[in-house]
């Protein structure tokens, strides 16, 4: 199966490990970092959503109006916006894109982000919230005729929308999440499912309880799965580990020196001794608090540092190595990797100067085996049936 590369739209230079030192939305540096994941073989790029941010539709329409190949997943907040304005938002945004764009709904790690913008609902409410809503998105998209709506969360009457998206016959819905409620939500609804970078047994199990709910929502197929992760990496091991223990030290000063600079990230990082409500965030503390290091490369002091906050598990080595622990995902039925460093431009460059194509390369070898392996076995079975005849 083909593999994609997801990296991030930042609208600012700032991260964990580096103060911002643009606006918090700069047309220059924004356009300059899609262009350099355009430039280095990634496929699309995430415009991140947050309270206090700027717009990620506006800004991704800029993008989408001067880049003509990079694809935009949006992230969107269904507390926010009515449905039915939303879906008419993603459609224009489509039709701007010429077919590029994928939505990324988000329910809500936090009560109090939710609350910054209003948003009151408990998470069991906001996840029907969400469910509900991308239903309605969905069939703005593809209705042509008028439709009603009752239901817990929205009420109307005859809405037809006059833009559809170029994309048919919608554009996908992303989702993610680690509780139960979410494997049941997006497992019904997601296009791609989202997760946050595990050691490889804990993903396999994730992966396995999404495609149960998805076939409990009656669905025939399964989403696809997408694992999102921090790569570190230098030219040899050693320089990899050293930049790595730098990189922890920068997260855990800047946290101590209490910058009030914005965060590039959405939700502020909750105190190392904190406990997340979000049950993502959880595991990733418990899987730190169980070990440093997992796998081929996974390594957890980055999310330790940050109390768990969001995408913050990293893979640390050499290209090579990086590589192929991202292979051994790809393997377990991940087909989008989601990477995203601490220098957001360089990083995005060497990413994908010295580590896609490295995977690409690994991912033709294995479709060229299977592809093979599947013609050979056809010419057995014909030639069995040919003597059986």
């Amino acid at each position: 199966m083909p593999v994609e590369f997801l990296g991030i739209a930042a609208t600012g230079d700032g991260s964990e490990t580096n103060p911002r030192t643009t606006a918090a939305f700069d047309r220059d540096y924004t356009l300059r970092l899609a262009r350099a994941h355009e430039d280095h073989g990634w496929d699309r790029v995430l415009f991140a959503y947050g309270s206090g941010s700027p717009e990620p539709a506006a800004a991704a329409a800029f993008l989408a109006s001067h880049l003509d190949r990079l694809q935009i997943l949006l992230a969107h907040r269904p507390n926010v916006s009515y449905p039915t304005f939303a879906a008419k938002t993603f459609a224009t945004l489509d039709r701007i894109s010429e077919g590029r764009l994928t939505v990324h709904f988000i329910t809500g790690g936090t009560d109090h982000e939710q609350q910054r913008e209003g948003d009151f609902l408990t998470k069991d409410q906001r996840y029907e919230r969400t469910r509900e809503y991308i239903g309605i998105v969905k069939k703005a998209w593809t209705s042509r005729e008028p439709f009603d709506h009752e239901g817990p969360h929205y009420r109307f009457n005859d809405f037809v929308s006059d833009v559809f998206p170029v994309r048919q016959p919608r554009p996908a819905v992303s989702f993610g999440g680690s509780s139960e409620a979410a494997y049941a939500a997006g497992g019904a609804e997601a296009d791609i499912y989202c997760l946050w970078g595990e050691p490889l047994a804990r993903t396999a199990e994730q992966i396995e309880r999404v495609r149960e709910a998805a076939r409990a929502a009656g669905r025939t197929d399964v989403p696809r799965i997408q694992v999102a992760f921090r790569p570190i990496i230098a030219p040899t091991e050693e320089l990899a580990w050293e930049k790595a223990h730098r990189t922890v030290a920068a997260i855990r000063a800047r946290r101590e020196s209490g910058d009030p600079a914005p965060r590039r990230r959405p939700v502020a990082a909750a105190p190392e001794t904190a406990t997340p409500e979000n049950v993502g965030s959880q595991r990733l503390i418990a899987i730190a608090e169980a070990g440093e290091r997992y796998d081929r490369a996974l390594w957890t002091p980055t999310a330790a540092a940050t109390g768990g906050a969001g995408n913050s598990n990293a893979l640390v080595g050499t290209p090579e190595t990086v590589a192929q622990a991202l292979l051994d995902y790809y393997d377990l039925g991940v087909d989008i990797l989601s990477a995203r460093g601490y220098d957001l431009l360089g990083d995005a460059i060497d990413f994908g100067r010295y580590v896609i194509p490295i995977v690409r390369e690994e991912v033709a070898k294995r479709d060229a085996a299977k592809a093979e392996a599947a013609a050979r076995a056809g010419h057995e079975r014909n030639q069995l049936i040919a003597v059986q005849a």
